[in-house]
């Protein structure tokens, strides 16, 4: 079989794929697309504004009623743009507002773009009274003069009515709105959507023919493929209690090749008294991590957090702690320089000011510039919680992350990365997505980095709906689950028992990792010599046994790697195996 004729049975497959299914050929794509410059005119709303009556004010006010105590009137721009404004606002939710019926079934991402009268920086809430309470649907920093976008999506507990409005705690601003969408999919697209999205951006399909010495295919010989290292890093964070007990190591290093250490390289951890460092339980712990070939993040070099300093820093002058946060950064960078793939710099500098408050507001941005002078090759990360897992949060909203990124970039121009904690009690699919979305506008390294969930019955469902949605988003590049091991009880999350056995969550995370590393995945070449499948990208090792060859079996390395085709069905990889 030629490879046009394989590439058309490709095609031919897939969409007889999609038939059988019954749904995803007419599925509506999913759109990731968002835009963070603040525009002079908006955008089109996207899906045409979805289940939005009227959603760019064509037909002046339909579908739009007022909310509390305000004024609401359609305008119109120089330029013929047409926009909704909620003035004389007497309360942060009053203003303008639509009604919708919305399914317990389906998952909602909403969009649009908001404006303010005057002043800067006015931190909106798009939320949505529910049967079940108020819930934040998304959040944007809205600006005079041009337009901004928001991005979010919801779920709901129960079905029926609910309410979309715009809230702001500053009610001496108008509201100005435009190009608003709501769009509903169903649990069948959003699952085809993450399908879609992980044979777009994360595998290739793969030809292999097996020929003899002759160059004759050869039929029925059995394909095995083991993966070595994963183009997509997947770990799991471990800690000290992992150097003595070799139950612990042995479940850990047949599993993974990545990893961050809980507490043993944080400040508290490395100098309990001022002056006195020590390093040797990281050390034991970097040196085994490397015997055994698994990469590690950095975490953390410093925390803005004031509860978790060392117990010395608190009472130190600001002079004294300027120079103990820039001994600390030289000390650990030139410590492990070379021997981890990122840095977490100032952790959790979204919701604690620590360091800003003894030491201005560009604390942060000085730490990030003086990590780079001792390494500037490292990715030096930002990392912070309840941007993903929790829309409750502003201070951690998308919008405010972008916000802390561009406060950093006035002073600080090396790598960057965004770091998202991921500590969930329930997961909103959609919100995950489009925030995800938003922050990938910045065009930067974006990880999920200390992935865990809430006990509860659902803890194990929820982690892998968790792990599905963020393996699926093309911006995510690596992923690590927080479920250190203690004989005490694991920080939220724990993956085995105390034996080492897995627990439903580890059940999870098994088939996850199974899934990216194809493990098991064996298969047999037709009449032609061919075996075609789809690979995640990364190096494997094929292994070919067949009753013709001496040996009984032979093994050729494999690279799987992006092509440079958008297309889902020409991304074919061919190879050939000569017994001989």
């Amino acid at each position: 079989m030629d490879i046009m004729k394989r590439e058309i049975l490709f095609r031919v497959l897939y969409y007889l794929l999609l038939v059988s299914t019954g749904f995803e050929v007419s599925a509506e794509n999913y759109d990731y697309s968002y835009t963070d410059a603040c525009l002079r005119n908006s955008l089109k709303p996207q899906y045409n504004g979805g289940i939005v009556v009227n959603p760019e004010f064509n037909d002046g006010l339909k579908g739009w009623f007022l909310v509390g105590d305000a004024k609401i009137e359609k305008n119109v721009s120089s330029d013929g743009n047409k926009f909704i404004v909620a003035s004389e606002r007497k309360g942060s939710y009053h203003g303008f507002s639509q009604m919708f019926q919305l399914d317990k079934e389906k998952f909602y991402v909403v969009s649009g773009w908001v404006q303010v009268n005057h002043g800067d920086n006015a931190n909106v809430a798009v939320i949505f009274k529910t049967q079940g309470g108020f819930q934040h649907a998304a959040w944007t920093i809205a600006k005079s003069g041009c337009w901004s976008m928001f991005k979010g999506g919801l779920v709901v507990n129960v079905s029926g009515p609910a309410q979309l409005y715009f809230e702001t705690n500053n009610t001496s601003i108008d509201i100005w709105a435009d190009s608003i969408s709501v769009k509903s999919f169903s649990l069948e697209e959003w699952t085809f959507h993450q399908n879609q999205s992980i044979e777009k951006v994360r595998k290739s399909k793969v030809a292999i023919q097996v020929v003899d010495s002759q160059g004759k295919p050869l039929p029925n010989a059995t394909i095995s493929l083991v993966q070595g290292r994963a183009n997509f890093p997947f770990g799991v964070a471990i800690n000290r209690n992992i150097l003595n007990n070799k139950a612990y190591q042995n479940w850990f290093f047949s599993r993974f090749k990545l990893t961050v250490f809980e507490d043993e390289m944080k400040w508290y951890s490395t100098e309990t008294s001022q002056g006195k460092i020590d390093y040797s339980t990281s050390d034991a712990m970097v040196n085994l991590c490397k015997s055994k070939g698994v990469s590690i993040r950095g975490h953390n070099i410093l925390w803005d957090d004031p509860k978790f300093q060392p117990n010395w820093v608190p009472s130190l002058s600001p002079r004294q702690l300027s120079d103990a946060a820039g001994k600390r950064i030289g000390s650990v960078i030139t410590k492990y320089k070379g021997q981890v793939i990122h840095w977490d710099v100032v952790n959790e500098n979204l919701h604690f000011n620590f360091f800003e408050g003894k030491l201005g507001p560009s604390a942060s941005t000085i730490f990030y510039r003086l990590a780079a002078q001792f390494d500037n090759k490292t990715p030096l990360f930002l990392n912070d919680y309840n941007t993903i897992e929790d829309q409750r949060d502003g201070a951690s909203s998308p919008s405010n992350y972008l916000n802390k990124i561009r406060q950093l970039r006035s002073g600080y121009r090396g790598p960057l990365g965004i770091g998202l904690e991921g500590h969930f009690v329930t997961p909103s699919l959609p919100y995950i997505r489009a925030a995800i979305d938003t922050l990938a506008s910045a065009n930067l390294p974006i990880w999920i980095t200390e992935l865990d969930v809430q006990s509860s019955p659902n803890q194990a469902q929820f982690l892998d709906q968790i792990i599905k949605e963020v393996v699926a988003h093309p911006a995510v590049q690596g992923l690590l689950i927080w479920s250190a091991w203690k004989p005490s009880g694991c920080y939220r999350m724990c993956l085995t028992d105390n034996n080492f056995r897995n627990l439903p969550t580890g059940d999870v995370v098994d088939k996850a990792r199974a899934t990216l590393s194809h493990e098991g995945l064996v298969g047999t070449t037709n009449e032609e010599g061919y075996f075609e499948t789809s690979l995640f990208y990364g190096d494997y090792k094929a292994i070919v046994t067949h009753p013709s060859i001496a040996d009984s079996s032979f093994h050729h390395n494999l690279t799987v790697i992006p092509t440079t085709s958008e297309s889902i069905g020409d991304k074919l990889l061919s190879y050939k195996f000569t017994t001989a």
